[in-house]
């Protein structure tokens, strides 16, 4: 169990059997009474932000949240198949539930996958990864004007916006929260 002086941005706590993330916390003391907690929760089942007041020191459960470490096998239809390394044995998470960080997983990729009571909610990606561009305009010589993007496709299926000087083939190093281009690299 969770006591109110234990919050802290990130921590994970359940509430009337409902697992949430502490987004936000706020102490504060009314004119009369005791100390209360103000604090803004994201549901991990439906990511609904909900703001929730708490007595000072009351008690809030630990969500029974686990995290496997899992290889992307391959994808069948909608459905995502990963294999648990330690079991190995292969469970089915849907496409949407892992959002748009499906399209950042190749075959045979390690990640870690959190589960709530074994339902598969969330992945765990690096913060960023090196992927090849598949696909891309080629650059037109004498384009210099500062910061030209254009559209690429890299392996995954993703589609980024990079600088001009990039063509196909390339390795790129990509941030998987923002989508965003961080840099070429080397293909030694």
């Amino acid at each position: 169990m969770y006591s109110t002086t234990d919050f802290k941005k990130g921590l994970k706590i359940e509430v009337e059997k409902i697992p949430y993330e502490i987004i936000d916390f706020q102490h504060f003391k009314p004119g009369k009474g005791g100390a209360m907690m103000r604090t803004k929760l994201r549901n991990i089942l439906n990511g609904r932000i909900q703001e929730i007041t708490f007595r000072s020191g009351e008690k809030v459960e630990r969500p029974d949240l686990e995290t496997r470490k899992m290889q992307y096998l391959y994808r069948e239809g909608t459905d995502l198949i990963f294999m648990d390394l330690e079991s190995y044995e292969q469970i089915n998470i849907a496409q949407e539930v892992l959002a748009s960080k499906a399209g950042y997983l190749k075959e045979s990729q390690e990640v870690e996958i959190l589960t709530y009571q074994g339902r598969p909610l969330d992945l765990e990606l690096p913060v960023s990864l090196i992927l090849k561009i598949v696909d891309t305009e080629p650059g037109v010589k004498g384009d210099t004007v500062n910061n030209v993007t254009k559209p690429a496709t890299l392996e995954t299926g993703i589609s980024i916006q990079v600088p001009i000087f990039v063509n196909i083939g390339d390795m790129v190093k990509v941030d998987t929260r923002s989508n965003e281009y961080l840099g070429r690299e080397s293909t030694i």
